[in-house]
Formats: structure tokens, sequence, C-alpha cells
């Protein structure tokens, strides 16, 4: 069984690590151990590039077999973040993530070494968590209990390429248009029962760049072995 340790900006993505992706991963002999950016008690969010330095490190040469990957939204990473300066804001979202995984490896690996950065996974989520919900709209009305706004999210979703499109400005983000059409929004709770709805084959299906991630992770060596 190969650990992976996945370093997680928020508790919605911990908790869906452990709901969606942990039962998929465990019959791939590999076992996702989710846990949030920074100090023990930490709630996540202001995700500071010091913070995850001192997890990739504790993690990466305290097990010297485990690997390390991270899941944290591209509009929560401040402006000091390797990478973040770096990205064109006219490209397009597969760029975007490339320069923000190349940027953030590259300033991980002069502080810790090559040796220890070949088993570390790098990803960002394009623009954010609630991007992956939108990989089937009327499953993520349902999961609101909310089948009333289905239409409205369809119309969304048309409006972008993919889910991972989903938007060019932090002001009108997946979350932000939730919050636009659910009253009482509230991430964890109810962005998590709308992931179990939505599912994960759909969500592979329609974000690539998400999909991508997974299949790294499949593709570790020994994985199966």
């Amino acid at each position: 069984m190969i650990r992976v340790h996945v370093i997680c900006e928020g508790q919605t993505e911990e908790m869906f690590v452990n709901e969606l992706l942990q039962p998929v991963f465990m019959h791939k002999d590999i076992w996702l151990v989710p846990a949030l950016v920074g100090k023990p008690g930490h709630k996540g969010g202001n995700f500071k590039f010091e913070r995850l330095k001192s997890d990739v490190e504790n993690r990466l040469l305290q097990e010297k077999t485990a690997y390390c990957t991270t899941f944290f939204d591209f509009y929560g990473l401040p402006p000091s973040f390797p990478g973040k300066n770096d990205v064109d804001e006219s490209a397009d979202v597969a760029e975007k993530a490339s320069v923000m995984k190349a940027k953030m490896t590259e300033e991980l690996t002069r502080l810790l070494g090559q040796d220890a950065m070949r088993r570390f996974i790098p990803y960002v989520q394009m623009y954010e968590f609630e991007a992956l919900l939108f990989s089937d709209p009327e499953a993520l009305a349902r999961g609101m209990d909310m089948p009333q706004i289905g239409q409205q999210l369809i119309a969304i979703r048309e409006g972008f390429p993919s889910p991972e499109h989903i938007n060019n400005s932090p002001n009108t983000a997946p979350s932000k248009r939730l919050e636009q059409l659910i009253f009482g929004y509230e991430k964890p709770l109810m962005g998590s029962i709308a992931a179990l709805e939505v599912g994960l084959n759909a969500m592979r299906e329609k974000c690539a760049l998400f999909d991508g991630w997974l299949k790294e992770l499949e593709a570790i060596p020994g994985v199966g072995g």
C-alpha cells in the first residue's frame, strides 16, 4: 500500500478526499492521507507557502517511501505564492495550472532538494473546488435539495468550455455563483453533499485537469504491485 499525503486547503477538500477519493483509491493500493495545511488545529484557508513548505518537508523527509500532493484552489493562493504573479490572466486554465505547478515545485525543490521532491505531485484546482460540482448541474441541484435551480446551473455551465473554466474573476467564481442562488450556502457541508450526488465519474469526465491529477496518482510506481 502506497501512502500519499494530501495537503488540503480546507475542510471541504479534506472531506472530499475522505468521502469520494479514498474509497476508490484504496482499491488501487493507494492510501490517501488528507490533512489541512499548517499546524494541528488549523481550520484551513490563508494558504501561505511557508506552511506548505513545512508540511511537505515533514512528510517527504520523515517518510522515505510516502508521496505528497496538494489540493487547493487557485483563488485561495495569495499573490506572494510562487507562480501566482507569473500567470498570464488571458491564458487558458491548463496553462495557468501548469505555470502554478511548475513554479511551486521549483521553489520547493530549491528548498528541499531533488531527491525528496521525486515523490511530490503538485495540483492546483482551477479555479475553485466548486467547479467540480458543475460537472453535472442537475445532480448539483439535487444535492442542494433545490431542483428548481437546475436550469440556472445548466445555463452557467453551458457558458464555459468546461467546469474548470468557471470563472475569470474571484467575484464570479463557482462558489460566488452558488451563493447567489442558494441562500446560506455552506461550503464544507453543502459542498460535500453535492459532491457525493455529482459523483467522481462525472467530475473526471468533465474536468480534464482534475482527471489528470488523479491519473498521476494512479501511476505512482509500485501501485498494484
